[in-house]
């Protein structure tokens, strides 16, 4: 059993989700007193399988009197009627970088944290990680929330800015010296794989075939919710991986030289 975990800040109050008026913004009736109040969402996902009218959240106070909405929702009841999911965007990153430090991703031995939110061009990724020899790796991490028939699915949504970040990894991925990751987070504990929602974005699909072929790693892990912690899990298998002969053909263009990853310290 994992012991790489990240709190999930309390006090939480149960609820029971409403209406969507907006990406960033839920209605919830709070069950100890039965108002219907708004609570800021910071996955900007679909999330459709989750929030349907009646499902449970548990949602934050603001100890900030100027906020326009005084409640964060943080986590749902799982749609399968066991267990919860994160709703905090955050969370994956937060968890990954506490795995990171403590060297516990067997997926990743050998490098170490050097910088997190690395800059490059006009893009900022996750992680800076450093390995051996002088090699750099730039890691990006990505938060699953869709599951159907056991199989975990990223996007639940067209993201051009997810492809966009899988063909620079790409770029970074072909320049001698680095290399480059990617790293779903899947927090529902009934899913046994990963894919890509092709039915959803094609376009990331392809950039994610894409990248994998130029050499990124492409990695996902299950994350165990509960109301106070995520946990880290076990690796899944990414079911529609590139065939070994497919990942033979040419990947995308070499890209412009890479600025110092020194010198990115201050961008």
């Amino acid at each position: 059993m994992s012991t790489i975990a990240t709190p999930i800040p309390g006090p939480l109050e149960p609820a029971r989700f409403v209406e969507r008026p907006n990406r960033f913004l839920i209605r919830c009736r709070l069950e100890a007193t039965g108002e219907v109040v708004g609570a800021h969402l910071g996955d900007p996902g679909r999330l459709e399988a989750i929030f349907v009218p009646g499902r449970r959240v548990w949602v934050r106070p603001s100890a900030d009197p100027a906020r326009r909405t005084r409640w964060t929702a943080l986590v749902a009841e799982s749609p399968v009627g066991e267990g919860w999911v994160s709703l905090d965007s955050t969370l994956p990153n937060r968890l990954v970088r506490r795995a990171l430090e403590a060297g516990a991703l067997p997926e990743l031995d050998g490098w170490q944290l050097e910088r997190a939110e690395w800059r490059h061009g006009s893009s900022r990724f996750d992680f800076l990680l450093a390995g051996p020899g002088g090699r750099r790796l730039a890691l990006e991490v990505k938060g699953v929330n869709l599951v159907e028939d056991g199989v975990a699915m990223f996007p639940d949504a067209p993201t051009a800015r997810g492809a966009r970040h899988l063909r620079e990894l790409a770029q970074i991925a072909a320049r001698d010296g680095w290399e480059a990751g990617v790293l779903f987070i899947v927090h529902r504990k009934e899913a046994r794989a990963f894919r890509a929602a092709a039915h959803i974005d094609p376009q990331f699909s392809a950039a994610l075939d894409d990248a994998a072929r130029a050499g990124v790693r492409v990695m996902a892990r299950l994350c165990a919710v509960a109301l106070d912690r995520a946990t880290l899990g076990p690796p899944l298998p990414w079911t529609d991986a590139p065939s070994a002969a497919a990942q033979e053909r040419p990947g995308p263009p070499p890209p412009a030289p890479l600025r110092n990853h020194r010198a990115s310290r201050s961008g």
